[in-house]
């Protein structure tokens, strides 16, 4: 069958599936597209949710990558606000929770990553959040009142935009961190010590190496009788309880990390391990199942190992090279990610994957607020971590996929540009 005219069936509603629909268009597809999303709403960017659209400074109209009427010009059919339930793969058919079915002849899958939920007591208490979507940062945005007390469970990336974002409203912030630094699974020491104290500087609690025991409610927090204490879903989260100690909250956001959405891959029989697993042309176990974005474990031929990515770069560049292997315009997506984090008026950015570095180097000093960090292996630079360091990091998105050996020297020393540095 010609690729460009088959059944074509999307199932997500995030980057990875609106590049997909939008790449599938532009190469020349005619045949059928379908789009699936479990959300109300048309596939939107998730980067602002932390940021300006929970401080109500960018509107919910900006949010979508496209309108309606962008779909309904592409001749894409867009079902919204139920979720794909099953696979057969036998009939090549989707099933959705509104009873309906779509057939296909290649399925992409999409389905992107959840927050982890907070595996403790009291997890389940009102005024305990998330944060993934719209919904969730509509709900949240209502607790960010001057004076009120938010705990924020988590120092990776989210946790520490919404710290920025609450402190700019006014909301006061103690943040839990369980490892001995901010952003350790990511970022450098000396990152982590510098945004530790940039929060710290607007005021916000930062408790590295914390243990949490609980959440408790309001009777927990006062000290009176469980007997007399209303039903758990009913009570409202007053406190997080540490080894000794409780902390105030009149709200918790959870923000330990995510998990890949890959339960309806799993039920339908394909190949997962900790993500769908996919290979260098984004094709699962099925070859007439395609996948992209935050779901798939996927093979890195410049990092030689699996990863599976949770960046919009990722799902963008996996989206749209997912449609092309589909169209049969052979693709091998590896691309090395970049990633980026806004937290008051510093921009963080990260190019690459720092794993087994032998060698990091400081440029720059983190007092003046620009500077970067560079990690080699056996001489190659494998990955730099720029703070506001605009032209660092546009040298990095170039030298590091072209695997250089940097002189260390000229490395080490700020006033030689990174680009200038091989």
């Amino acid at each position: 069958m010609d690729p460009t005219r088959q059944r074509v069936v999307i199932i997500g509603g995030g980057q990875a599936a609106a590049q997909a629909s939008e790449t599938l268009r532009k190469k020349g597809h005619t045949g059928p597209i379908t789009l699936i999303g479990d959300e109300s709403l048309l596939p939107y960017q998730r980067p602002p949710l932390s940021k300006k659209y929970l401080a109500g400074t960018f509107d919910r109209d900006r949010l979508p990558f496209r309108h309606a009427a962008h779909y309904e010009e592409h001749a894409i059919d867009v079902r919204l606000g139920f979720a794909a339930v099953r696979i057969d793969r036998e009939r090549r058919r989707v099933e959705i929770a509104d009873g309906s079915a779509v057939d296909y002849d290649a399925l992409l899958i999409a389905t992107g990553s959840r927050p982890r939920a907070l595996p403790l007591p009291g997890a389940e208490l009102a005024g305990v959040f998330s944060l993934r979507s719209v919904a969730d940062v509509d709900r949240l945005r209502a607790e960010l009142v001057p004076g009120r007390r938010g705990v924020i469970v988590g120092g990776g990336y989210i946790g520490l935009e919404v710290a920025a974002t609450c402190r700019e409203a006014g909301v006061e912030v103690t943040v839990l961190e369980a490892a001995e630094r901010l952003m350790a699974r990511v970022a450098a020491p000396a990152v982590s010590a510098f945004y530790a104290a940039e929060h710290a500087r607007h005021g916000v609690d930062v408790r590295c190496g914390a243990r949490i025991h609980s959440l408790v409610g309001a009777d927990a927090a006062a000290g009176t009788r469980a007997a007399h204490a209303a039903a758990v879903g009913a009570q409202r989260v007053a406190a997080v309880r540490l080894g000794g100690s409780d902390v105030p909250a009149d709200f918790v956001l959870v923000a330990i990390g995510v998990e890949p959405v890959d339960a309806l891959a799993r039920d339908a029989g394909l190949d997962c391990d900790g993500g769908i697993v996919v290979d260098e042309y984004c094709r699962t176990s099925d070859p007439h199942i395609w996948a992209a974005g935050d779901v798939t474990r996927h093979p890195s031929l410049h990092y030689g190992a699996r990863l599976r990515l949770e960046s919009v770069d990722n799902a963008f560049e996996q989206g749209a090279s997912a449609a092309l292997n589909l169209l049969g315009l052979t693709t091998v997506h590896d691309k090395v990610p970049w990633f980026w984090s806004d937290q008051y008026d510093l921009k963080l950015v990260i190019v690459g994957l720092n794993a087994g570095y032998d060698d990091v180097i400081l440029r720059g000093d983190p007092a003046t607020r620009a500077f970067s960090v560079c990690y080699l292996r056996g001489g190659e630079l494998i990955a730099v971590e720029t703070v506001n360091h605009t032209k660092d990091q546009m040298a990095a998105r170039k030298l590091v996929p072209a695997r250089v050996r940097p002189d260390r020297a000229r490395l080490a020393d700020p006033a030689v540009p990174l680009k200038d540095c091989v």
